[in-house]
Order: C-alpha cells, then sequence, then structure tokens
C-alpha cells in the first residue's frame, strides 16, 4: 500500500485569559439579548398565545438554517408540552410536504432577517388555504413579518459572533421566545406533570409519575405471610421461598399485624433470652410496619424506604388486608429508583 499518512497536525497554542474572556464575552453578550425580549412580551405576545389555543389543529414550526433548527426544537417542546406540534423544513414543503399542514392549522415561521426565501416561496400557498401565520423576526418590516398575522420580535443588539456573522445571540433569542410561547400556553390549558408524563413514557420522569404501586408489586402466592400463630421456623420457610427479605404476619382474615424482616432475625440471634426454637413469629415481629397502598406511585414508596432506611413493603387495602409487598430491588428493575 502507497497511502501516506497525513504527519499529526501541531497543536495551537492558545491563550488561556483570552479564550476565558472570549466565552464570557459570548454568555454576557446572550444574557443581554434575552433580558431584551422582556419588554417585548405585550399585547402582541398575548395575540399569539390566543391564535394558537384556538387553533383546531397543529402548530407547524419552520424554519431555514439555524433558525430550522431552533424551530425543531420549539416544535418539539410545543408537542410535549400540551400544543400539538411539528416541523416542517420549508424547501421540501415546496416539493410536497405542504401537504402536511392543513387549513387548521396554525403557522410559526422563524427567520431572523425576515426574508429567508425558502419560507417567503411557501407563504402564498399557506395563505391561499387561509391558514393563520404567527412569525418570530428580527426585523419588523421585513416580508415575513409583513405577511404575518402576528409577529413576535425577536431582534438582538448584536450576535456574539465577533464578525456578526454567525447566529448566536439572535438564534438563542428566538429559543427563548418559543419557549415563553410553550410555557404560556402550558399554564393556560392547565397542563400538569402527570400530562408531561403520558408524553413521555419511556423517560425517567414518566416512569416516576406514571408507575404506580400495583405495576412494580409482588401479589398472589408471591406475597410473602404467615399468620400470627405461626413459629419462627415457618416464618423463615416463608421467607425464603419468596426472596424477599421479609415476611406479612397476618390474621387468619388476611389483615396485617406486623412484619418479620431479615433486621428482626438478626435482632433475636443477639438476644440470649430469646428461645429460637419455642419462639412464634408474633413474638418477634415488628408491629404496626410502614404499609402502602396499591393505588400509590412507585416512587413514593422509595420516598418510604429512604426516609425510613428499609428495604420492603408491604400493600395493603383499604381494610388494611395484605395484597401485595415489593422491595427496593423491584424498584430498580422498573428504573424509578
Amino acid at each position: 500500500m502507497n497511502a501516506r499518512t497525513a504527519p499529526p497536525a501541531t497543536p495551537l497554542l492558545i491563550d488561556a485569559d483570552t479564550v476565558v474572556r472570549s466565552a464570557r464575552t459570548v454568555i454576557a453578550t446572550e444574557a443581554a439579548a434575552i433580558r431584551g425580549l422582556e419588554r417585548r412580551v405585550d399585547a402582541t405576545f398575548v395575540r399569539a398565545c390566543q391564535m394558537i389555543l384556538a387553533c383546531k389543529g397543529r402548530v407547524v414550526v419552520s424554519g431555514m438554517g439555524k433558525s430550522g433548527h431552533i424551530a425543531r426544537k420549539i416544535a418539539a417542546t410545543l408537542a410535549s408540552t400540551g400544543t400539538p406540534s411539528f416541523f416542517v423544513h420549508p424547501g421540501e414543503a415546496s416539493h410536497g410536504d405542504l401537504g402536511m399542514i392543513q387549513p387548521d392549522d396554525i403557522v410559526l415561521a422563524i427567520s431572523y432577517s425576515g426574508e429567508t426565501d425558502e419560507l417567503l416561496f411557501i407563504l402564498p400557498a399557506i395563505k391561499r388555504q387561509g391558514i393563520a401565520l404567527i412569525s418570530i423576526t428580527g426585523n419588523p418590516n421585513s416580508s415575513l413579518a409583513g405577511q404575518a398575522d402576528v409577529n413576535i420580535d425577536g431582534n438582538v443588539a448584536t450576535e456574539a459572533c465577533p464578525h456578526g456573522l454567525a447566529p448566536t445571540a439572535s438564534t438563542t433569542a428566538a429559543l427563548v421566545l418559543g419557549d415563553a410561547l410553550a410555557v404560556a400556553l402550558l399554564e393556560a390549558r392547565g397542563f400538569t406533570s402527570d400530562d408531561f408524563a403520558r408524553s413521555h413514557p419511556a423517560g425517567s420522569l414518566g416512569r416516576r409519575l406514571l408507575l404506580h404501586i400495583g405495576d412494580v408489586m409482588h401479589s398472589g402466592d408471591d406475597v410473602p405471610r404467615v399468620l400470627v400463630t405461626a413459629t419462627l421456623s415457618e416464618a423463615l420457610v416463608e421467607m425464603t421461598r419468596k426472596h424477599l427479605g421479609m415476611t406479612a404476619v397476618v390474621e387468619p382474615d388476611g389483615r396485617l399485624v406486623g412484619v418479620f424482616t431479615d433486621g428482626d432475625l438478626r435482632r433475636a440471634l443477639d438476644d440470649d433470652g430469646v428461645d429460637l426454637r419455642g419462639a412464634t413469629v408474633a413474638q418477634l415481629m415488628t408491629r404496626g410496619p410502614k404499609t402502602i397502598g396499591s393505588d400509590k406511585l412507585a416512587v413514593e414508596a422509595a420516598q418510604i424506604m429512604e426516609k425510613h432506611q428499609i428495604h420492603a413493603l408491604l400493600v395493603t387495602d383499604a381494610d388494611g388486608c395484605v395484597v401485595g409487598a415489593l422491595n427496593i430491588h423491584d424498584l430498580l428493575r422498573a428504573r424509578v429508583v
């Protein structure tokens, strides 16, 4: 083989103070751009929210280049916070994807200059369908702003790029305005954390907010339980068979009396006054153990275990009867903790 390997590039020497100063300048510039948006949240912004709330379809977000990346994120945030939304690439829209936009939808177009050709090209088709248009631009006198039903002002004093060319502060401003829309709409709809979890079932938040005790507990014959009259040996056999490190101690009608755990066994072994051969489980059990209902969230079981430094819980019904059991390993398998 005659391929030549290029020599390793000589690492550039950089001045640490210059790098830090540059980074801090960018952060300060973009922070100032965000602060400047506050006074522009006015009746125009409220009108945009009212239009979206009245929309019977979806919010179609569109933008080109860096604004397109911001538009994708805004569409995703809207969709996950109660406002049905999706992104349409303006270039693809003029080649058939306009069919994705229906008369009941509303378009949110993002362009800092307000003169993006790909967006302007599809506006006549959008307008012919009577579709409402909201724009976020940095130029209220631009073509896009002029054709919009509502234009949200995303102008910034300067870009963070030292050449004033790369979209930096302006895209941050557009992103913040999109987040402001999403959260304002979320609150107006009364969107709750449970609603959020329903659109994030595979995420950790979804598991924490949607998974209930009944989904993870052991039930039926898998629940370790012995009668209050059982011997210590019988309780140990039940604990060994069910692999939860404890057993419920119940009355004949199933009502919970206490719990016998590995910890109770260790304490009994350390007590010279306990006759292990003749002892009953009722003599050694813990009375009034911590319990939880099957309708509670699994995360609540984790909180109880952490607070009381225990590793298992019994699940009881309204009558105090044992209907299930779970331990920390069940919560770990369900990825609740």
